[in-house]
């Protein structure tokens, strides 16, 4: 058995560093995004095939989901309690990282398609990213 290497995509703006893997062998594909800054909200969109598995490695995010019908609620994603957080088809979501240079691995059921994506804008659905003092 040989082993095998595979090109990774880079892509980088001014919220996030971001390394797609496609592996031939794989149905789906693995990315990783480093978010530079916690001033920006990388939402919203959704996907009417793909389901997503988030899972934050380093930091914390706050995760905004919108299912059909519901309104908007947040659920946060953190290294100190490791979870995986599966969101289906038909829902909104998006995050906010909570720290500078959060790290969050996703995993998508299957290969990337431009036109599996629907996009808005943050406040689309009335919806506060705040981070509110306690």
């Amino acid at each position: 058995m040989e082993t095998s290497s595979y090109f990774i995509h880079f892509n980088e703006d001014d919220r996030a560093q971001r390394y797609f893997l496609e592996f031939e062998k794989m149905k789906g594909q693995i990315n990783i995004s480093k978010v530079n800054s916690t001033s920006h909200v990388v939402a919203w969109h959704k996907h009417e095939k793909q389901t997503d598995f988030w899972f934050c490695v380093k930091g914390s995010f706050k995760v905004g989901l919108r299912y059909p019908g519901e309104e908007v609620k947040f659920e946060y994603l953190s290294d100190k309690n490791p979870k995986i957080l599966e969101i289906p088809p038909g829902v909104w979501h998006g995050y906010k990282a909570l720290q500078p240079e959060s790290i969050m691995l996703y995993y998508l059921n299957q290969k990337y398609d431009t036109n599996d994506e629907w996009k808005v804008k943050p406040g689309h659905f009335g919806e506060s990213w705040k981070i509110e003092d306690k």
